[in-house]
């Protein structure tokens, strides 16, 4: 949890996954879509800023015996960018797309891991043209003898996460999701990001923001398409 200012205005901090640890320091990756992130943008070396962190519960270690998968969507390729980088040694494969080449970000520092991502944009400026869960559905349908000994790991906009989910089930595939979602205090307290599970509902900041794939209960939740 980050604030942008130590002004009061924004009050709250904004939550942001960790893209790289560097030593003692960490990178983050944002897009400007409010008051808060361009403010953040506008800030310089030495500037200070609140940080509370890191929170929450992050990926599972996959076993040794998994072939691991990776979708991303858009900005979801923050924290699996941090996941490769530790499994940079097994090669896993990685599906990531976005709306335009413009918001694919981190391709080359993914190349320089060894891994070479199957990109879909939705304009198709790059890569296939489409959504990526389409070009997923496409690779699980041609491997499918792999799909049993596959793990999945995923981050992006909720319709894709929910695609994924009915991917996941259909091919029998286990995995875990991390969820993006708006949070006020990142502590549990204010119960403002919780998700229906099959457990229960769960707080995405503290029981978060990663979930196995099969336990989130995606129907009670509303899906509306971003202009």
């Amino acid at each position: 949890m980050l604030s942008v200012d130590s002004s009061l205005d924004p009050l709250l901090k904004r939550p942001f996954s960790i893209y790289r640890w560097l030593g003692p320091d960490f990178q983050i990756l944002y897009r400007i879509v409010g008051k808060g992130t361009d403010i953040l943008s506008r800030r310089k070396p030495d500037d200070i800023l609140e940080v509370i962190g890191p929170l929450g519960k992050g990926f599972p270690v996959p076993k040794s015996t998994d072939k691991i998968i990776l979708v991303a969507g858009g900005l979801g390729i923050a924290p699996l960018f941090s996941l490769a980088e530790k499994l940079k040694k097994i090669k896993p494969l990685l599906f990531y797309g976005a709306r335009t080449k413009e918001e694919l970000l981190c391709i080359d520092e993914l190349k320089s891991l060894g891994i070479e991502p199957v990109i879909a944009t939705d304009d198709g400026t790059l890569g296939y043209k489409g959504v990526i869960t389409d070009i997923f559905k496409k690779f699980l349908t041609q491997n499918s003898k792999l799909k049993t000994q596959n793990y999945l790991y995923a981050c992006g906009p909720e319709p894709m996460l929910k695609a994924l989910t009915l991917l996941a089930k259909e091919h029998g595939l286990k995995g875990s999701m991390a969820l993006e979602q708006n949070m006020a205090c990142g502590l549990g307290t204010c119960l403002g990001c919780v998700v229906n599970t099959k457990d229960g509902y769960k707080r995405v900041c503290k029981e978060g923001p990663v979930f196995k794939i099969e336990d989130i209960v995606w129907e009670n939740r509303s899906f509306q398409k971003k202009s």
